[in-house]
């Protein structure tokens, strides 16, 4: 399958860039998530011209508009970081990112929880790296997530998940994205959003009933809700809800054991005893045994793929 392109900071790529000349090279990033990722690596410091090694910096001032300050001399690379940043961007428009992996606690690239010092030097409220905050403020939609949150399983299958649906969305785009196309897309990707938002569903549905008179926004409204709705982790009890859903489509050709057996299953996930995995894997078993048109469809059954093996954390 063609590779996905997907940002990130280069140090996570084992690159020699970080401040006291060494790396944070990520192994499961290189070599399980490059087998599917191509990767386009960003390094704010040394891209906006400072050298390696280098004197340690951190945000300083205030949370929602810091100056990134050297520790020891005092130095403010504020200016200069902002105004690299922005061309930056602008090249990155260009690339067709489906994803960024921003390095966790940098002051330049840290999505959230970076310390942020006060002048006195004292560690106060936390906000986000500077490349990183411009970044986000830039691509809303795109899906971000830092190194170390990518250790929760859960948090890990969310980001690469949304990763694969705005993929689908971007080729949507290309195909044209008519409202025809959108109703397919929508229809492929109804159980998946559910088990992150039943709620988002149900607006999700208004818009490509077309009823609405949204115009040449309707695609926009569209992606804005569903990824709003992906960013809410999916919870045992809305995916319990979801694997439900679907064993209904087979009421009439499973026997009563089967049912028993599915419905014992479906419970053990719900309490935590198996992963989501063993559900799915019986349902699509079912789905390419009956045929079963709309689930062959559904990208909730298969949202990436399964050498992943995301599914069998959570």
């Amino acid at each position: 399958m063609e590779k996905i392109t997907i940002g990130i900071s280069t140090c996570l790529l084992g690159e020699k860039v970080r401040y006291d000349g060494g790396h944070k090279h990520d192994h499961y990033i290189t070599d399980t998530l490059g087998r599917y990722f191509d990767w386009v690596p960003v390094c704010p410091e040394v891209g906006c011209g400072l050298p390696v090694p280098r004197e340690a910096m951190r945000l300083v001032g205030n949370p929602e508009d810091p100056r990134l300050l050297t520790i020891r001399t005092r130095i403010d690379h504020t200016d200069r970081m902002k105004g690299w940043a922005q061309k930056k961007l602008d090249e990155l428009a260009k690339e067709g990112l489906s994803g960024f992996i921003f390095k966790s606690r940098s002051p330049s690239s840290g999505m959230q929880g970076v310390k942020v010092y006060s002048e006195s030097g004292m560690p106060g409220r936390r906000g986000a790296g500077i490349f990183a905050k411009a970044f986000m403020e830039r691509f809303p939609l795109l899906p971000a997530e830092d190194d170390g949150r990518l250790n929760d399983p859960k948090l890990r299958e969310n980001f690469i998940e949304r990763v694969f649906v705005f993929k689908r969305w971007q080729e949507f785009l290309e195909k044209g994205g008519s409202l025809s196309d959108l109703v397919n897309f929508h229809t492929g990707h109804k159980l998946l959003v559910m088990a992150h938002s039943p709620q988002h569903v149900i607006t999700l549905g208004r818009y490509v009933a077309g009823t609405g008179g949204y115009g040449g926004r309707l695609n926009d409204l569209y992606i804005e809700t569903m990824m709003e709705a992906l960013h809410l982790v999916a919870t045992s009890r809305k995916n319990t809800n979801v694997l439900s859903h679907i064993m209904g489509y087979f009421k009439k050709q499973l026997t009563g054991d089967e049912k028993q057996e599915l419905l014992e299953i479906i419970e053990h996930y719900y309490k935590g005893l198996i992963p989501l995995v063993v559900p799915v894997t019986i349902l699509n078993h079912y789905v390419r045994k009956y045929n079963e048109p709309y689930l062959k469809r559904q990208h909730y059954l298969n949202p990436h793929p399964l050498e992943l093996m995301l599914r069998n954390h959570v």
